[in-house]
């Protein structure tokens, strides 16, 4: 299967949920133009009330399709850009990929994957449930986070649905994903 861009996502404001777009334009060390969570530093606003001037980590959010696939199977009504993605992806494993790589998105665009997405209660105001469903345990107990990752811009570009993917890991050793 190939690696495909779904959907991509921006929201001005800081709305819970993104609304889709036929187009994104990433710019390099920023983000996504015109969306809320574009900026050198970060933007979250429970970061921001911590330390304005810690390094945005945060520019762009993706998830992955097939997390949408299987909350609608568990009876979730959820779409592109609902859980705050700006990138819907498919056929790449996201929350398997190590620190540091870097997916390039259509022509030109890139991101650097910094880290996974921390799932927060604003899920289950969205749809209650929704953040139960988008964590789980390993066969060691350890807690998953299924909510997408999370990462910086590195090289700018326009990204539409329909965009191949291509995946470019890190030189070694990897580390794997932690949240950011």
């Amino acid at each position: 299967m190939t690696s495909r861009v779904t959907a991509v996502s921006r929201s001005a404001t800081h709305t819970f949920s993104k609304t889709p777009l036929e187009s994104i334009r990433l710019l390099a060390g920023l983000g996504v133009e015109g969306d809320a969570h574009a900026g050198v530093t970060v933007k979250h606003r429970s970061r921001v009330a911590r330390d304005p001037s810690v390094p945005n980590l945060r520019q762009v959010h993706l998830i992955h399709a097939e997390l949408h696939d299987e909350l609608r199977g568990a009876g979730f009504a959820v779409r592109a850009g609902d859980m705050g993605e700006n990138v819907t992806t498919r056929g790449v494993d996201l929350l398997a990929l190590p620190t540091g790589t870097r997916l390039h998105l259509g022509e030109t665009a890139v991101v650097e994957v910094t880290g996974l997405r921390n799932p927060c209660v604003q899920l289950d105001g969205f749809q209650h449930g929704l953040m139960k469903a988008v964590l789980d345990r390993d066969e060691e107990g350890n807690l998953v986070r299924k909510a997408g990752v999370m990462g910086i811009v590195v090289a700018g570009g326009e990204v539409r649905p329909g965009d191949p993917i291509r995946v470019e890991p890190p030189a070694g050793p990897h580390q794997p994903l932690q949240p950011v």
